[in-house]
Parts: C-alpha cells; structure tokens; sequence
C-alpha cells in the first residue's frame, strides 16, 4: 500500500471512530426497517459526498456487456470478442458506485447485491405446509442461486486489470443458515432447520464465487498465491449469509467497510489533497 493510500486508511478510521460507528455516520436512516440493498447502497454513497466532498461519486443500475468486452479488449485484443445480443447488460440489485479517478476515468468502488431463497421460517411460522402434496414443513432447495455467478464473472471480467474487486453479495433465508435451529409452528411442534442438510443448504452453490475462502468477510482487496513460484492474483466476492433479512445497519455497515477499502487501493489514483 503507498503512503498516500494509508493515509486514506488512517482518516477514514478517524473519521469513523470519531462519529461513533456507523450509526453516527448514517444517523438513522441505518436504523430504517423493511430496506434493501438499494436503499443501504443509497446511504453509502450519500455518505460518501457528503464526508468526501473533494472526490466525483456516480451511480448507475448496470454496466453493458459492450463495456466488459471494450474494456477485455484493452486488456487484450484477443479477449472480449464474443457478443450476440447487442444490449444485454449485467445489472446487480444494488446498482454501482463509481469514483473519478485523477485520469478522468470512473473506476467501481462498490457493487451491492442482495439474494433470498428459503421461505421455510415464514412458512412453518405461519402453518402453511409446503411440497407437491402440501404435507411437508420443508421445501427442497432450488438452484436459481446460482445465477448469481454470472454477474459476479462478468465484474470479474471488467475489473481485471484492478488491484481491488467490491462485489458484496448478502443471502438470506432458510437456504443459506449457517447454524442448526428450530422454528415453532401454531400446532406447538418445534421444526428443526438443519443447517448441514444437502436438501436445503444452498451455501456451498454459492462459495465457489469466493474459491471456498471464509464466509461473512470482507475481500475487497485482492487476493494472492503463489503456483509453482509465480505469484498469482485472483479476484473473490464478499459473500454474507445468514438465515434471517438482513438489516439496514448491518448491511450499511458491511458496505462501508468495502468502499473504504476500494477508496484506500486507489489512494494513488485519486485527485484529493486529503487522499
């Protein structure tokens, strides 16, 4: 890291530890109920102007497929050449939070996605039985989770040439519970969510997105291993799960996180006199 971007580093941990958390730097909006990612994206990059008022933040719902593959072919012109629908675009739930950088060219900071599968808390709370013949407690785990993976390749695609990579993506729902427990339902029997279940846990679909590393962590910036004594660099998804919605605060918080860590790789790159 250069001596700019620990700089950066330093301040942002002032500027956080001087407002008390995140919730004296959200104030209460991070305290609001029944919000998504959009709106937890929202508040960072509010937040961000107002605390960073020297630095250019942009947003936008989606990049196009075109901008991957312009962008591959910078990267080299062998790559980056196959596009059948002319339109096609990626767009993650979050949307897109963008920097201008000291070049006049916008770099990703923070991408936010959010994806639920597994009603079955909600459903056995409610006595409502599940399956074909309306006569189980659970339902067997989908896969449309899984295409999720698309959209995290495609950032992977476009953000190859950088040293930072802020694909957030949090899960919810019985399907990615990461401990065993039980739900009572109103005829008073107690129904066991088994966290290690192969019919319901959809973990495991998911963290191929992060090559199998620790859930729940933060990996903004890039990764590192040596093969054969050549170092390579490899790019992981922040993926967070848990069984129950996620709140405003702990999203706000995990993102803030991210986007400070992209803002510290890019320190150098940065037209800021307090950078």
């Amino acid at each position: 890291m250069s001596n700019r971007g620990k700089g950066q580093s330093k301040r942002l941990g002032r500027q956080h530890e001087l407002a008390g958390g995140p919730l004296g730097i959200f104030g209460e909006e991070a305290k609001k109920h029944d919000a998504g990612v959009r709106d937890a994206v929202d508040l960072i990059l509010m937040t961000l102007r107002r605390l960073h008022s020297d630095l250019e933040f942009s947003f936008r719902n989606a990049i196009t497929k075109k901008e991957v593959n312009e962008k591959l072919q910078r990267i080299d012109s062998k790559m980056g050449k196959v596009l059948f629908v002319k339109h096609a675009r990626i767009k993650p739930d979050g949307g897109i939070i963008e920097v201008r950088d000291k070049h006049g060219r916008n770099r990703v900071i923070l991408v936010g996605e959010s994806k639920h599968q597994g009603n079955d808390v909600e459903k056995i709370k409610a006595g409502i039985r599940q399956g074909k013949d309306k006569d189980s407690d659970l339902m067997v785990a989908g896969n449309a989770i899984e295409r999720v993976h698309k959209n995290i390749l495609e950032f992977r695609n476009y953000m190859m040439d950088e040293l930072h990579f802020p694909y957030v993506v949090f899960l919810q729902g019985s399907n990615f519970s990461t401990e065993t427990f039980h739900v009572n339902s109103p005829d008073g029997r107690s129904i066991k969510i088994a966290h290690d279940a192969g019919s319901m846990n959809r973990i495991d679909r998911v963290t191929p997105s992060s090559f199998g590393m620790e859930i729940n962590q933060n990996y903004c910036r890039n990764e590192f291993v040596r093969l054969d004594g050549n170092q390579q660099m490899f790019q992981a998804a922040s993926l967070y799960f848990q069984a129950n919605p996620w709140t405003m605060e702990e999203m706000v918080n995990i993102l803030w996180n991210v986007v400070t860590t992209s803002l510290e790789v890019l320190g150098d790159e940065l037209e800021s006199s307090e950078i």
